[in-house]
């Protein structure tokens, strides 16, 4: 591991300031289960690393019935995966956030970090998208909110732009919605998605999220058009499924083949759906 300065601002403008001096050489560090890794095995060497978590207001998660929920940057997976307002109005984002990694891992791990890594296979990613959720970026020049499907551009790289922190992310309320988190892994315990979906039923029809089947996590907006064309048949279902397996991009790597990837696409929105009837 190459030598690095480390620091740790007390404020916003302190981390603009390191990232202003710093430029793409300055990385900033959050619950760092994935900086660590990657300054482990060389594949980044920064000449600064610029911790966060000491920023007031950022550990903070807030829920209200008229403006949803508020996560900030660093609230940790168990935090989100075990808060009661989470559970009880996103429990699909509660169960996401539960299936990654470790019990330790989840203690260190933040859902800021799960989205800003942009890893394609990103277990927080699919409920999020569902629920159209929208990141907060700050930098000097003000505030800016990008909706999450606008964030990811392609595998580990998003539309921020240099100098913006990730401040929150912010999920609009969703009454009366029901959702299906699924996630298919090698293991059934800390192992990475080999495929993860969300499949929610919103006030305004369905929504349909994947992950690790193309080079960032997507909505499937054909197969939602199918499914908000009428009522919800076995004859739909199939059609769909068909319609989903055309959406996606999968390939073959170390974790599963291409086929089995849109073999397994179609079951779990089958499944999804038929216990959302």
């Amino acid at each position: 591991m190459k030598a690095f300065e480390y620091f740790a601002p007390a404020s916003l403008e302190e981390a603009f300031d390191l990232l202003d001096r710093f430029g793409p050489e300055g990385k900033l560090f959050n619950g760092g289960t994935d900086v660590v890794i990657q300054l482990r095995d060389h594949l980044i060497a920064p000449k600064a690393v610029i911790d966060i978590k000491r920023i007031p207001g950022l550990k903070t998660l807030t829920y209200d019935p008229q403006g949803g929920l508020t996560i900030g940057a660093c609230m940790t997976m168990n935090e989100i995966g075990n808060d009661p307002q989470v559970i009880a109005h996103y429990p699909t984002l509660a169960k996401a956030a539960l299936s990654v990694g470790s019990k330790q891992v989840r203690n260190r791990a933040t859902c800021i970090g799960n989205i800003v890594n942009a890893s394609p296979l990103a277990d927080t990613s699919t409920p999020l998208l569902a629920h159209n959720a929208v990141v907060i970026a700050r930098s000097r020049e003000g505030e800016r909110s990008i909706p999450l499907e606008e964030f990811f551009v392609f595998v580990r790289k998003t539309s921020l732009k240099p100098g913006e922190i990730v401040t929150a992310i912010q999920v609009p309320p969703a009454p009366g919605s029901r959702g299906e988190f699924t996630k298919i892994s090698r293991r059934r315990e800390v192992d990475l998605s080999t495929i993860c979906a969300t499949i929610l039923k919103a006030e305004d029809g369905w929504r349909v999220a994947y992950g690790s089947v193309a080079p960032t996590p997507i909505r499937l907006k054909k197969t939602e058009a199918l499914l908000n064309e009428g009522p919800l048949t076995d004859a739909v279902i199939e059609e769909a499924v068909e319609l989903a397996r055309s959406e996606v991009s999968p390939i073959d790597d170390v974790r599963a083949t291409k086929a089995y990837r849109l073999e397994v696409v179609g079951v779990v929105l089958a499944r999804s759906l038929r216990a959302l009837m």
